[in-house]
């Protein structure tokens, strides 16, 4: 069964910068990029913390982009030829709202990464310095990427979810 979630986070990344594109040229494109890769790697590793989940969603697929584009306002799909289009069936709502949670909280963001730990993926902290402690540099580059307003359709649309995942001793109302 392939595990592999890298399609995954490169579409849900990839639908994330053309929805909240960077500011600047190349070098702001390439920071911008690497700021929404990085969050969407947690919410992807957090959201499939197994192999067998990784590989069920690789199986069955993310589900695209149809509910993100119609809450940003992106531009239909029949605009474009199936083929300039097919990436965004790899895209994951779920990932892209808690990846969008992830870039507008810095709290949550620590919390998300630590959470890694409990899962088979592995990271350190290190590995996402421009998720957790961006410079002036990362947030010109990324301003649209980290409002949170601008973002705030998308990350709501699953924090629950989030912050369930990032609080499972929490008791439950019978």
């Amino acid at each position: 069964m392939p595990t592999d979630l890298s399609p995954l986070i490169a579409a849900t990344a990839r639908w994330l910068t053309v929805a909240y594109p960077p500011c600047g040229g190349a070098l702001a494109s390439a920071l911008c990029e690497v700021q929404a890769r990085q969050a969407v790697t947690v919410a992807a590793w957090l959201r499939y913390p197994t192999e067998i989940d990784a590989g069920l969603v690789t199986m069955a697929g993310p589900g695209g982009t149809a509910r993100l584009d119609w809450i940003t306002g992106a531009e239909a799909a029949g605009d474009h030829s199936a083929e300039e289009w097919a990436w965004r069936t790899w895209v994951d709502e779920v990932v892209a709202s808690w990846a969008a949670a992830l870039l507008t909280d810095a709290e949550l963001a620590g919390l998300a990464v630590a959470a890694l730990a409990e899962g088979e993926h592995t990271a350190t902290p290190v590995e996402f310095r421009r998720l957790l402690s961006p410079d002036d540099g990362d947030r010109r580059a990324a301003a649209l990427l980290r409002h949170p307003d601008l973002l705030a359709p998308v990350a709501a649309l699953h924090r629950d979810q989030l912050l369930t995942r990032l609080d499972p001793g929490r008791s439950l109302a019978a």
